[in-house]
């Protein structure tokens, strides 16, 4: 059995960027996540302690999107690094982070990223 948690349009006021009035004025940006983890046990024990804890993996994103970056890759290895580390259970994340209308002289909704990675092996 493969299982996935998810969390999806996560919304974030933030100030990432690289022009100096995205840094001033930040932007909304929206993060999805999904992310790898076996859920047997919580399936039987219908006990959340069995499994990863999504209202936690929010504040996880949440304190991440706080701090300033100029890129979204440097925002997404931050969040993914901490991920790993905060919870052990997790095996897999496919995390992408959209910034919404970009200020690059465009008609377009959003620009952004999307990172897969396996839990890397010590």
């Amino acid at each position: 059995m493969e299982s996935h948690i998810f969390l999806n349009g996560m919304r974030f006021f933030a100030h990432h960027g690289v022009g100096e009035q995205e840094t001033l004025v930040g932007n909304e940006f929206i993060v999805n996540l999904k992310l790898k983890v076996n859920i047997q046990q919580a399936m039987q024990t219908d006990d959340v302690a069995d499994t990863v804890s999504y209202a936690d993996v929010y504040e996880t994103v949440k304190k991440e999107m706080s701090v300033p970056s100029k890129l979204l890759e440097h925002v997404g290895k931050r969040i993914i690094d901490r991920l790993f580390s905060d919870f052990p259970q997790i095996e897999e994340i496919r995390f992408t982070l959209s910034k919404r209308n970009p200020p690059m002289g465009a008609d377009i909704e959003a620009a952004g990223i999307e990172i897969h990675l396996s839990r890397p092996i010590l």
